[in-house]
């Protein structure tokens, strides 16, 4: 995606979204990523667009609609133009998705997998898929005329729909036009059944259809009262304004605010419409008159298919050979799982690097503290749970267990309110303490702390994390936790549970960054560091991996600190508004972006200190809403071995030549350039160094 930027500082936060999609786009387009996972990627990439326009078009549009809307700037253009230039841009994503999908089912075709739609399949697989349709859907099945309806009923996001014409049969010598034998219906695609059903193998060829076809292939069972001579259906889609609205009703609890809110989002503005492009022109008038969609840059044509997120759950269909070989979680090492994990982090500091190590270790942390008598008290923030969480199970073990326990759960997490809400119900009747968040600010901090009573006296032992509790996403995405006894940075873990519970009274920390009080200043001294050592011609550098990097102050500066002849290695996986490589601005400024199989999550920050490099992991990324709107954690490692094994993960990451793209002004994703001979995957070979690290030889 090549986009023409005004020669500015920095680059527009929704292009840089959208390029960072592309790149997920591109891990679908490469042919060296195994099939299966190349569906998964186009998944993926549909899932973030979902989002995005959920949150950060709805945002826009809404600037658009205020009073004088129109002259709000955003980087140079208005909110207007801005919208105008997004929907360009996604139009041509949409199209280069579904030219990568239709050529991976050509080679799925090529390992004998066939995607079939309703015209393609034989008489026994007719038969099939009949029996299938009556069994598993046809009772689930939401189907409305519309015609005659006052109203038109409500299209939820994120449900895929059937638009329906039937034309009528007249009976009468006089014909009718047309249009007064038209009938319209409308199809919800049941949400709960996996979209993909396989049909039975032939020969060795495995067969697999979208149960949209499957209900295309039964419209006749569908609409068998009604005697019509045609009759076709395309799917449609809504994404609406995802913005919560809280009420202000002193009666309702916090939870009572967000469930109706959350209950409301269903019914939010459209914010795009999406449509089967091949579906006829009548048919999709009378929807967006309907429907009241007006705005063209809200209405983006698509193919056959939508919700193609749900490529992430395609089958495997036994096709390991089609799969990326999975990387086993090794354990760390010196940690032993078979003993107490709080008398071996007494001694010493501990990382677990997920997901090239185990997950395990957390919650065997927590499962331990549930039992052990001597401890009294387990302080949690939660932000984004498992569906069958095993952090839960230990927190109400411990509570049983007569511990004191605390949990901050923020029930703002976007898009999973709803199971947080979930949880925070079970754990409020199960007896556990729990806290709401802070008014105007999210708790996106990953924190725990266990005091434990020795010798008369409370010891703290405790974990601080770049990512959530979260066994599932421990999988996927890479996350860094300190397991650590440090009373003095758990003491101001303790300061933060108590900023919680008191609002008004604002702590003080030596050690921990904290959000949203210290991290920018802080931050800023930092950087000031290093450009004062770099004026004194002493060796100065900054290097820094995150999520995002947005906030134009912070941006600032980095520029200044690439002025002064600081040396700036920035990973950052997705936003990146900063502009690397500018003369005069930033020439002492690389950055650039792994995507991959494992989603790069770990903030790692890193600064010289002439020759004694501090070296933090953090919550937060350098974004606005973190740094400034958001209670976040930013963790010094002390521990020297651990210092150097964060050191040299940056530095793989760093070395990267595959799956790693240069973030420039044209957003072109280009790739970083490796010769054959020379490839060096940094997943890969952060994995083997984890591995070179234990005593035994692993498969």
């Amino acid at each position: 995606m090549i986009i023409s930027e005004k020669k500015n500082k920095y680059l527009d936060r929704e292009k840089s979204w959208l390029a960072f999609n592309e790149r997920v786009l591109q891990e679908a387009a490469d042919k060296t990523v195994p099939l299966l996972d190349r569906l998964r990627f186009l998944g993926i990439f549909s899932n973030n667009l979902d989002e995005f326009f959920r949150v950060r078009y709805a945002t826009i549009r809404r600037i658009t609609q205020l009073k004088d809307g129109h002259k709000k700037i955003i980087n140079g253009v208005s909110a207007g133009e801005l919208l105008h230039e997004i929907t360009e841009i996604v139009i041509h994503l949409q199209a280069q998705s579904l030219e990568i999908l239709s050529e991976i089912e050509e080679q799925l075709q090529q390992e004998n997998i066939y995607i079939l739609d309703e015209t393609q399949i034989d008489e026994e697989q007719k038969v099939f898929v009949k029996e299938f349709f009556i069994h598993e859907i046809s009772a689930d099945l939401v189907t409305i005329m519309l015609n005659d309806l006052a109203e038109f009923p409500l299209l939820r996001d994120p449900n895929g729909y059937l638009a329906v014409k039937m034309i009528l049969k007249d009976e009468s010598s006089n014909p009718k036009p047309e249009r007064k034998r038209t009938r319209y219906a409308i199809i919800e695609i049941p949400n709960h059944i996996n979209r993909f059903v396989e049909l039975p193998t032939k020969n060795g060829i495995q067969y697999v259809m979208l149960i949209d076809d499957v209900m295309r292939f039964n419209l006749d069972s569908i609409f068998s009262i009604f005697d019509y001579e045609s009759v076709s259906a395309h799917m449609i889609k809504v994404t609406r304004d995802s913005e919560l609205d809280f009420d202000s009703d002193l009666h309702k609890s916090f939870i009572e605010k967000i469930s109706t809110s959350v209950k409301e989002r269903s019914i939010g503005e459209v914010v795009r419409f999406v449509y089967d492009k091949s579906i006829e022109n009548d048919t999709l008038q009378f929807f967006l008159e309907k429907m009241e969609i007006e705005a063209i840059d809200s209405i983006i044509p698509g193919g056959r298919y939508h919700n193609r997120r749900d490529y992430m759950k395609f089958p495997n269909l036994g096709r390991k050979d089609l799969l990326s070989k999975k990387l086993i979680p090794l354990p760390v090492s010196g940690l032993n799982l078979e003993g107490s994990l709080i008398h071996q982090i007494r001694e010493k500091d501990y990382l677990v690097h997920t997901p090239y190590q185990s997950f395990n270790y957390l919650v065997r942390f927590l499962r331990e503290a549930a039992l052990d008598p001597k401890v009294t008290a387990i302080k949690i923030t939660l932000y984004r749970l498992a569906k069958n969480s095993q952090i839960i199970s230990s927190l109400i073990n411990a509570a049983k267990n007569g511990k004191k326990v605390t949990v901050q759960i923020e029930l703002r997490a976007r898009f999973d309110e709803s199971s947080n809400i979930y949880y925070a119900e079970l754990m409020q009747t199960e007896g556990l303490h729990l806290i709401f968040g802070v008014k105007g600010l999210k708790v996106h901090s990953k924190i725990c702390l266990i005091e434990r009573l020795e010798n008369k006296k409370i010891r703290r032992y405790g974990i601080v994390s770049t990512g959530n509790f979260n066994e599932s996403t421990a999988t996927v995405y890479t996350d860094v936790a300190l397991l650590t006894a440090h009373q003095k940075i758990l003491k101001e873990v303790s300061k933060v549970f108590d900023f919680f519970e008191v609002n008004y009274k604002i702590q003080r920390y030596k050690h921990l960054i904290i959000s949203p009080h210290y991290t920018r200043n802080q931050f800023y001294k930092l950087i000031d560091q290093e450009i004062e050592n770099a004026l004194d011609g002493k060796e100065a550098y900054i290097r820094l991996k995150m999520n995002s990097l947005s906030d134009y102050k912070m941006i600032d500066r980095l520029y200044d600190a690439s002025r002064a002849g600081v040396k700036i290695q920035l990973i950052v996986r997705g936003i990146c508004c900063l502009i690397p490589g500018i003369e005069g601005m930033s020439d002492n400024i690389e950055a650039i972006s792994i995507v991959d199989n494992l989603l790069e999550h770990s903030r790692i920050f890193i600064f010289g200190n002439q020759g004694d490099p501090k070296v933090y992991i953090s919550s937060a990324d350098f974004m606005t809403r973190n740094i400034d709107e958001r209670v976040e954690v930013t963790c010094p490692i002390y521990d020297e071995d651990l210092k150097k094994e964060l050191i040299d993960c940056f530095n793989i990451c760093w070395s990267g030549n595959v799956k790693v793209r240069l973030h420039s002004m044209d957003l072109s994703n280009k790739y970083r350039k490796a010769s054959e001979s020379e490839r060096f995957r940094a997943q890969l070979e952060t994995y083997k160094y984890y591995r070179n690290q234990l005593d035994v030889v692993l498969d």
